[in-house]
């Protein structure tokens, strides 16, 4: 089978062949990184000398970019191989620089005349290393170096040299651009440390540091980017030593006395430096004892010039290694014995709060081997202090681990006790990076204005990183390896794939009516008439049946709606009413409104000192009398969320409460112009669990006045349902800049049936939501918006709805113009729910039925929202009177928890939230809601731990902090009204605890 060849690789082969002489057919090429690698083959091996001095002639005449694709990076070196056909591997090699090939002619042409005169002598010129070139600073050497190690993993190298001013007004500096190009997206610790060593072995001068940048061929924008320390060896010790470091000060004496043969061994004792001089090498013991004037003038001057911190003398011993007593000893004063501020050792400066020392101290503390800190620049440490609060960030090529760095910090710092200094906060990055990787806090003593602190900008060094790769188009990038015939076969086998499921499931479907019959049964066997007859009578019976069903429940609704007063019936308008509010004016809408705010009024609040309690029953004698602080409640907005949702031009989600919700959000917006500050989503725990007004008042006390705070809680929301809410319901610039996701475990079980988001699944308002236009989505359903409007959006949506929906509304239409139990649906629902718990002890019941916030028993008013999206239930949990009505439900019966894991479904729609709040730079904040010591059973708490540690592992993404509160009360049932979900008490301790929290990036106005 012929392999077709690329045009690029075949102008390289022909290149090749009209260079050699070999047929095209014995030449072939591979593009490796900077590399390009040839070989060469014929029945019988290519005379190796020969062949090198055809190609090296052809070489000094060709450009190979030339030959090569505009995208790939300039080629460096070239690799020549020779074989038989048929055989493994090459019978030689040869590799050739292409800026030395000179220097390689000059050495094919010394061995072809010592074949020629079949002379065993070896000459030719003398090829310099890449190494020693890229050691001048010379960028096209320095890419050739590199290239010998990236080039191996497909990676080519390009190296340029740019000019950047600093922010502190200092002259100009060089500073080396390292562009890394592959086909793929390396890892950035597969390639971070081993170009580090390979760059700071160079030793290069006139560098401060290089930027490494990493980009796929193809892609506009780096993949990631590197910074690599370039300060010489020499200044990292003397920085060190400096700070009285032994190991360093053992070094650059080492290397001042390895001229004299004389090795050296140093170690401190109090303030006293103690250094013994012995022979370098003395494998016999027949070396001389160094002497005693070579040595002291050789050290004296290199520690008056260190003139470390702390150490205020010097003994010196002049003794062989295996000696107990000294041969000669010698004392120096250093400087610090003269200067009292190097008397002060760097510890004790550390106390005091000097940064400095502080800095010198923990990053000797991060890098215990000082051979690996001089071969990669090591992990790097800056420091701000800030209101009390010690800010530490940490980076180095690959990102230090948190679980190996803030727990030393930590306990470094508390050993300190800085005087002034209340926190810590450690952060964590890859060098280069302006944002933290991680970030950990510790709180060293009680704060008394807690005051969360946002990450501070450091001096970072990625601040001219911005202008690296301009983005020359914004056109998607096409897979350009796909070929128009891969395409059209994949769409056939697809298409194929496709007609012959829906035929086959087609099939068996007509054969299960009785309706059809095999094509190739007897002629004999004709049944239609039969068929016929069967399917009239079964229609038949089941249009009676349906008819009496319906009659039969519209007689029981009957029996069971008491007669509502008046107030009753005017809050919940019929549809009727509904349509005609729609097109009244806007005096008669604002009328409306009023009306039904006044009847919300009229209620007493539940908290309210009476002998009635919130369902009109007089208060039994186990009514708990204690008071327990809360927000006062606020004007219900159900009815107004109802009209509102009822009024919208935005189809229906099939989630009523999503609808209500939504028309208060998009009211809030046209009120106030601008999305809230913060926005609270989850499921029935987050509707119930944090009061706005509550946080918002506790965060004002904190130093964030005036914070607009809605909760946007959804009975029965799932990760995929807040995740459809907050990517494709509400716009990008309807969101705030801090979301709190306030919920649990159940929320995030893929291996449950998601009843919630299936519902939404199928309305009409998500299919909308993933069609909708730019035009579209800028108008968004207010109240405000027009007849006229509503008018042209309806006509609109018509002509979008297809047949087979228009038939079917239409049908469904006439039915509820002749059923009499259509219109009592949601009563029917109800009633058939509450008699499925009432009969027997069925344990497989959804615990989402029997723990929901409300029952029959509570009245309407406890189930309204007000007008910032919050439920306020002021009921508290009594386990002896709430287990008499509600059957007692274990974890391992819960469908909740129902094969619960983490992974999967929930999962996916999580990572979708994770990236897109990421890229949107919006903080995202989950809190692990409180549980009852009744709802933690032993099967709960162990889903709880693995849910636990699933939030643990992605806490290390950036703008995402998560928050455990879920055993923060697990004893007080007063905060609770039912086992898993707090009342109005609890969720304002709930939002106090929130706004104290100094993880959490609260927006400042």
């Amino acid at each position: 089978m012929k392999t077709l060849v690329p045009d690029r690789q075949q102008s390289l082969v022909q290149w090749v062949s009209q260079a050699t002489g070999i047929n095209t057919f014995g030449v072939k090429v591979r593009l490796r990184g900077n590399d390009l690698h040839i070989l060469c083959e014929g029945t019988e091996c290519p005379q190796r000398w020969r062949t090198l001095s055809d190609l090296l002639q052809a070489l000094q005449q060709t450009n190979l970019d030339i030959l090569t694709s505009s995208e790939q990076t300039s080629i460096y070196q070239v690799f020549v191989y020779g074989r038989r056909k048929g055989e493994q591997r090459p019978s030689w090699c040869h590799r050739v620089h292409l800026n030395q090939i000179d220097k390689h002619l000059d050495q094919v042409q010394q061995a072809l005349l010592a074949d020629s005169e079949k002379s065993k002598q070896s000459g030719g010129a003398l090829i310099v290393s890449n190494e020693s070139l890229a050691r001048q600073g010379n960028p096209e050497a320095i890419a050739r170096y590199l290239s010998e190690t990236l080039s191996t993993l497909g990676v080519s190298v390009q190296v340029k040299i740019k000019l950047y001013k600093p922010k502190n007004s200092q002259p100009e500096e060089n500073r080396l651009w390292i562009f890394c190009h592959s086909s793929y997206s390396p890892d950035a610790s597969l390639l971070a440390e081993p170009i580090a060593q390979k760059l700071r072995y160079l030793k290069l001068s006139g560098y401060q540091d290089a930027v490494i940048v990493s980009q796929v061929s193809g892609e506009t924008a780096p993949d990631w980017l590197l910074r690599v320390d370039l300060t010489p060896p020499e200044v990292m010790l003397k920085e060190w030593a400096r700070w009285g470091d032994v190991q360093a000060i053992a070094r650059l004496l080492a290397e001042v006395l390895s001229g004299l043969k004389v090795g050296v061994q140093v170690s401190l004792k109090e303030s006293t430096l103690h250094i013994f001089c012995i022979p370098a090498f003395d494998p016999l013991g027949t070396a001389p004892i160094p002497d005693k004037v070579v040595c002291l003038e050789a050290i004296l001057p290199q520690l008056e010039a260190i003139a470390p911190q702390g150490i205020l003398a010097a003994t010196i011993y002049g003794q062989k290694a295996g000696d107990k007593e000294p041969t000669w000893v010698d004392w120096l004063a250093l400087p610090a014995a003269n200067h009292p501020a190097f008397a002060i050792s760097p510890l004790d400066l550390a106390n005091t709060g000097d940064e400095q020392a502080i800095v010198f101290l923990i990053e000797r503390l991060l890098n215990p081997d000082l051979d690996w800190r001089l071969l990669t620049g090591g992990t790097r440490v800056l420091l701000l202090n800030k209101n009390g609060l010690l800010h530490i960030m940490c980076d180095a090529p690959v990102c230090p681990q948190r679980q190996q760095v803030a727990s030393k910090i930590t306990q470094f710092i508390r050993q300190l006790k800085i005087s002034g200094i209340i926190g810590v906060r450690i952060y964590g990055r890859r060098a280069g990076n302006k944002e933290p990787f991680w970030h950990y806090g510790v709180d060293l003593e009680h704060r008394q204005r807690l005051v969360p602190e946002a990450t501070p900008e450091f001096a970072a060094t990625s601040i001219y990183i911005n202008d690296l790769v301009t983005s020359e188009t914004s056109e998607p990038i096409l897979r350009p390896d796909l070929t128009t015939e891969e395409v059209q076969n994949f769409v056939t086998e697809v298409a194929r794939d496709w007609i012959a499921t829906a035929s086959s499931t087609a099939r068996k479907f007509l054969l299960k009516s009785q309706l059809f019959t095999e094509s190739n049964d007897s002629a004999e066997r004709n049944h239609d008439l039969q068929g016929i007859k069967i399917a009239l009578v079964w229609g038949t019976l089941g249009l009676l049946l349906t008819l009496q069903t319906d009659w039969v429940l519209g007689r029981i609704i009957a029996l069971n709606t008491p007669s509502s007063p008046k107030v009753a019936s005017a809050t919940l308008p019929s549809s009727s009413s509904e349509q005609k509010a729609s097109l009244t004016s806007g005096k008669n809408q604002t009328e409306k409104k009023t009306f039904f705010s006044s009847t919300s009024k009229k209620k007493s609040p539940p908290n309210q000192s009476s002998v009635f309690n919130a369902s009109e029953f007089t208060q039994s004698e186990d009514t708990p009398k204690n008071n327990l602080a809360a927000a006062p409640l606020k004007e219900k907005a159900t009815a107004t969320a109802i009209l509102l949702a009822a009024r919208s031009q935005m189809p229906s989600f099939n989630v009523r409460q999503l609808d209500e919700q939504l028309a208060l959000y998009k009211q809030r917006l046209a009120r106030t112009g601008s999305p809230p500050d913060v926005l609270i989503i989850g499921s029935s725990r987050a509707l119930r669990g944090v009061d706005p007004a509550a946080l918002s008042k506790a965060l004002a006390t904190q130093g964030y006045p005036n914070l607009d705070v809605f909760n946007f809680g959804i009975n029965g929301a799932t990760a995929q349902v807040v995740d459809f809410v907050i990517r494709h319901v509400l716009e990008p610039s309807e969101l705030p800049k801090i979301i709190i996701w306030a919920d649990g475990a159940r929320a995030f079980n893929g291996g449950r049936e998601d009843i919630t988001f299936k519902s939404l699944a199928a309305s009409v308002g998500y299919k909308q939501a993933f069609q909708k236009t730019a035009t579209t989505a800028s108008s968004n359903d207010l109240p405000e918006n027009t007849v006229n409007s509503g008018e042209e959006k309806t006509n609109e949506e018509k002509q979008e709805i297809s047949t087979y929906e228009a038939v079917n509304q239409s049908l469904n239409q006439a039915l509820a113009s002749v059923s009499t139990s259509y219109q009592n649906r949601d009563q029917i629902k109800s009633l058939l729910q509450k008699q499925l718990l009432l009969f027997g002890n069925n344990q497989t019941v959804a615990s989402q039925k029997q723990l929901t916030d409300g029952t029959s028993d509570e009245s309407i008013s406890q189930q309204a929202v007000d007008f910032d999206g919050f439920l306020p239930l002021s009921i508290r949990f009594n386990p002896t009177r709430y287990y008499q009505k509600h059957s007692r439900v274990p974890g391992n019966y819960d469908n909740d928890y129902k094969s619960f894991q983490v992974e999967g479904k929930q999962d996916t729609a999580f990572q979708e939230v994770l990236q897109f709040t990421q890229s949107q730079k919006i903080s995202l904040v989950f809190v692990n809601m409180p549980l009852t010591a009744d709802y933690l059973d032993p099967v709960r708490k162990q889903y709880e731990q693995q849910f636990q540690q699933y939030m643990l592992r992605l806490a290390t993404n950036p703008n995402f902090i998560y928050r455990d509160l879920s055993q923060q009360w697990p004893k007080v049932n007063d905060f609770f009204s039912d086992p898993s979900h707090l009342n109005r008490f609890g969720a304002y301790e709930v939002s106090k605890k929130l706004a104290n929290d100094p993880m959490i990036p609260w927006p400042v106005k």
